[in-house]
């Protein structure tokens, strides 16, 4: 079995920011994460869940904009990515 390797990449963030309707789910949101880092974003009802959305390209940002190694992937459809993501749901396991 070969084993497949792929580099960490690093993802920055660029004043993200989401709009529904009025309402700023996601407010200029700059962050850089270095490649092989570990983040987590613990602040309640703060647009966490809006924020990784728009990273995997299954919400498109109102303004500001998302780079994976320096490129920016902010306009890249979400099939062309390469970016998975679990989602937090209660749901997804039944006893």
């Amino acid at each position: 079995m070969t084993q497949v390797s792929i580099p960490a990449a690093s993802v920055r963030l660029k004043e993200l920011t989401k709009l529904f309707g009025s309402t700023r789910a996601v407010d200029r949101v700059s962050l850089t994460i270095e490649p092989g880092s570990m983040v987590a974003l613990l602040v309640f009802s703060c647009g966490k869940t809006t924020t990784l959305r728009m990273i995997a390209g299954l919400a498109e940002p109102s303004a500001g904009e998302i780079f994976l190694d320096e490129r920016s992937i902010t306009r890249v459809p979400v099939h062309r990515r390469n970016i998975g993501m679990l989602f937090q749901n209660y749901a997804l396991f039944r006893t």
